[in-house]
């Protein structure tokens, strides 16, 4: 399945999904308003390796709750992103089984690259 799970209030987000149209045949989530279920993220977690890749130490509740001074374990980062959406790092784009995970260019190309072969 291609899919992207984005945030459309993210100013970011929107410019990633610009710069990758033509985006036939894939599902757009919006993980404010579609939450992420424990199957969809746990089918990302199969092709990342961790749910810590999938874990934004970006995010404003990280830094709220003073999360940098916690060890977190593997669980941790799946119960904090299904907790609140601000936890995934965005977007994640499923493409061909393969997964791209954040908003750099080096990974922003190379999802563009494969969703354009």
């Amino acid at each position: 399945m291609n899919k992207i799970y984005y945030l459309s209030t993210c100013d970011t987000c929107k410019r990633i999904l610009a710069d990758l149209q033509p985006l036939k045949g894939f599902e757009l989530q919006d993980i404010k308003f579609d939450t992420i279920t424990s199957e969809q993220l746990s089918e990302m977690q199969n092709l990342s390796g961790s749910y810590e890749s999938l874990f934004s130490r970006r995010a404003r509740l990280y830094k709220e709750r003073n999360l940098s001074n916690v060890e977190l374990k593997e669980s941790d980062y799946k119960a904090l992103i299904l907790e609140h959406y601000t936890f995934l790092k965005r977007p994640v784009i499923l493409v061909k089984n393969q997964i791209f995970i954040g908003n750099t260019k080096k990974v922003v190309e190379a999802a563009k690259t494969v969703i354009h072969e």
